[in-house]
């Protein structure tokens, strides 16, 4: 069990990172300054969580901190999904309604089924977990969907000249755009416990919780992510194709959609 670390010992976890960032820079790489960076980004960002968590858990509007915590996520998920995928149209709005429709379904399930008590800190932590684990996939169906519009532009249209409505054309060319954007995640959970140990369990079991409670927590937390990421790719890939037209049903310009 893991009481305390200590700021010595979470330093030394940099060693291996050193070492990379030392041989990268011997072979001329050009990682060192990538991983220099990304290393003092995350010890700034997750320092910053540290403090911020203990200000809501000493505040009296803790649960008020920790909802507005949650829309400021949803906020910059719309934001990357927006500098991600800027040739997408209404990209922020679609990223935003896929978020906040998964992550509201999830909390309900897990804090209306009573599986982790309602707190504070838990609506903060299963929200992160829920969109950390969206965003990628979100901005891969995204981009794909915007790669599709060009890539097959004669396909759509030749949809489009036999009747088809935008929903059925949704539904013809949605498909393998939906199973790319997915592929991550479902190659994660197909080696979870055979090749990967998962991060809620593995923290539980050094906190101290008995294996059988850790695996069953990671269990739920495992499916309540691959149903919020799968769902947040369906209503990007379905949003996205239907704003690809315009009101008078034709293909926005070419130009539009390759915005880099």
């Amino acid at each position: 069990m893991i009481e305390s670390v200590s700021w010595i010992q979470a330093a030394s976890s940099l060693a291996l990172v050193a070492v990379t960032m030392a041989v990268g820079w011997w072979m001329r790489l050009g990682v060192s300054t990538r991983l220099l960076v990304a290393a003092a980004r995350a010890a700034v960002q997750l320092i910053a969580v540290g403090f911020l968590f203990a200000l809501i858990v000493e505040s009296q509007r803790a649960m008020a901190l920790a909802w507005i915590w949650v829309a400021v996520m949803v906020a910059v998920t719309a934001i990357v999904a927006r500098r991600r995928a800027p040739a997408l149209p209404q990209a922020p709005v679609i990223a935003g309604t896929a978020v906040v429709v998964t992550v509201t379904i999830c909390l309900l399930i897990v804090f209306g089924m009573g599986i982790i008590e309602y707190e504070p800190v838990n609506v903060i932590v299963i929200a992160g977990i829920t969109i950390g684990n969206t965003l990628p996939a979100l901005v891969l169906g995204a981009k794909q969907v915007t790669n599709a519009a060009v890539a097959d532009r004669g396909q759509i249209e030749a949809l489009m000249a036999t009747g088809m409505s935008v929903m059925q054309i949704v539904q013809n060319i949605g498909g393998p755009i939906a199973r790319l954007a997915l592929v991550p995640q479902i190659e994660r959970t197909n080696v979870v416990g055979l090749i990967a140990l998962p991060g809620a369990m593995t923290g539980l079991l050094l906190a101290g919780v008995a294996p059988r409670d850790a695996v069953l927590i990671q269990l739920v937390v495992m499916y309540l992510v691959l149903g919020v990421v799968s769902l947040s790719v369906v209503i990007t890939v379905t949003m996205g194709i239907r704003n690809l037209f315009t009101p008078g049903f034709t293909l926005l310009p070419i130009e539009q959609l390759q915005v880099d």
